[in-house]
C-alpha cells in the first residue's frame, strides 16, 4: 500500500507491503537457520544503516564515492547533452543524491524545469535529500518512491511522459549477483523507451588491498554499519545479540571479482531472538553473510549491457581507471 506526503513542488510516495515487518521476521529466519548463514543486504538499510552508509561515503579508504564524483563532475554535461531536451531525471537507490546534484544543475542549464523521481528504500533518507534539493534548485519539482527498485520502477514508468535519464549510480549494480544483475537490468530496459536512456555507475576490478579497505576502514564505520543489521534484529524483533561477540570482516574474491562482506562469531555462543521463538547455536569463526559487492572489468560490463538488451553509447573513468560511468541505450530488439 502507498503513504504520500506532499508540497507543491515535492510529493513522496512511500510503497510498502502490508506484511513489510513480517517479511523482514522470515527473511531473518530463513537466512540464520540456513547454513551458511545470510542476511538479504537490503535490510542493512534502515534509519540507522542509510546514515551510516552517508558517513562511509566520506571516507578516505572508501574511492567509490570520489571516484564517481570526478567523473561527473567533468561529464554531467555531455551527458545531459546526450538526451533531447526537455528530459525528466529518475534515480534508483538515490540516497542523499549528492552526486546527482550536478547531473540536475547540468540539466537545468538546458531547460527552465526538471522533474526528478528518486526511488530509495529509505523514506527518511528520501524525504530529507528532497528537502534539501528543493532548496538548492527553483526549477525542480521532486517526486519520490519509499521503495524497492522493481516498485520504484513501475511508478517511474507511470510518472514520466517526457524522454528520461534513469540513473543508477554508486555500483549498486555490484550487489547483484552476475546473472540477477543482467536480469535486473533486462527489467530496467523492458521500462524504457526508445528515447530513455540508463546511466550505470560501475566500480572496475582493481588491486585486492584497496577493495579490502574500501570495505574495512581504519575508523571503524563500515564494521558499525555491517553490525547495525544485528543491531536491527535486536530492535525490531526481540534480539539478543551482542554485537561485540561479533567481528565485521571483508574479503575481496579474485575470481569471482566480487568483495564480500560478513559477521563472524567471535566465540561459540547461544542467540535468543524473542519474536522468531528461536535459538541460535553458533560456532567460533562461524559467518552470517551480509552482502557481495561485485568488480567488473570493462568486457565484463559490455557483457552485461549486451545480456540485458542495452548498447553503451558512451563511457566514463576516472582518472585512476577505477570506476566507470556507463551511458547505456536500449538495443533494437
Amino acid at each position: 500500500m502507498g503513504r504520500k506526503e506532499s508540497t507543491e513542488r515535492c510529493r513522496i510516495v512511500t510503497i510498502e507491503p502490508e506484511d513489510e515487518a513480517l517479511r523482514f521476521a522470515d527473511q531473518v529466519a530463513q537466512g540464520l537457520e540456513n547454513h551458511p548463514r545470510s542476511l538479504p543486504c537490503r535490510f542493512l538499510y534502515d534509519r540507522e544503516g542509510s546514515a551510516l552508509f552517508e558517513e562511509i561515503c566520506d571516507l578516505p579508504e572508501y574511492y567509490v564515492t570520489r571516484s564517481e564524483w570526478e567523473i561527473l563532475s567533468a561529464e554531467s554535461s555531455n551527458i545531459a547533452a546526450a538526451l533531447p531536451s526537455p528530459v525528466n531525471l529518475a534515480e534508483l537507490g538515490s540516497g542523499s543524491s549528492r552526486k546527482t546534484r550536478l547531473l540536475i544543475e547540468s540539466f537545468l542549464d538546458r531547460q527552465t524545469r526538471l522533474l526528478y523521481m528518486p526511488v530509495d528504500i529509505s523514506p527518511s533518507i528520501l524525504q530529507e535529500s528532497a528537502e534539501a534539493l528543493l532548496d538548492a534548485y527553483q526549477g525542480l519539482e521532486v517526486r519520490g518512491f519509499a521503495a524497492e527498485y522493481q516498485d520504484g520502477l513501475l511508478e517511474i514508468g507511470a510518472e514520466s511522459e517526457l524522454p528520461k535519464l534513469v540513473a543508477w549510480l554508486g555500483s549498486n549494480v555490484g550487489n547483484f549477483e552476475r546473472d540477477a544483475a543482467a536480469g535486473f537490468l533486462g527489467a530496467v530496459r523492458r521500462s524504457l523507451q526508445e528515447r530513455d536512456r540508463l546511466l550505470l555507475g560501475v566500480d572496475l576490478r582493481k588491486d585486492r588491498r584497496v577493495l579490502e579497505r574500501a570495505y574495512d576502514d581504519t575508523r571503524g564505520v563500515t564494521a558499525r554499519f555491517n553490525k547495525n543489521l544485528l543491531a536491527r534484529i535486536n530492535r525490531e524483533l526481540d534480539g539478543r545479540f551482542d554485537l561485540g561477540a561479533f567481528a565485521h570482516r571483508a574479503r575481496y574474491l579474485e575470481t569471482t571479482g566480487r568483495v564480500v562482506m560478513e559477521l563472524v562469531s567471535l566465540r561459540d555462543q547461544e542467540v535468543e531472538i524473542e519474536a522468531l521463538s528461536t535459538v541460535l547455536k553458533f560456532a567460533e569463526g562461524e559467518a552470517i553473510h551480509t552482502e557481495n559487492s561485485v568488480k567488473y572489468s570493462e568486457e565484463e560490463i559490455e557483457e552485461l549491457a549486451s545480456r540485458s538488451s542495452f548498447r553503451i553509447e558512451a563511457r566514463w573513468l576516472d582518472a585512476r581507471g577505477w570506476f566507470c560511468l556507463a551511458l547505456l541505450a536500449p538495443a533494437a530488439s
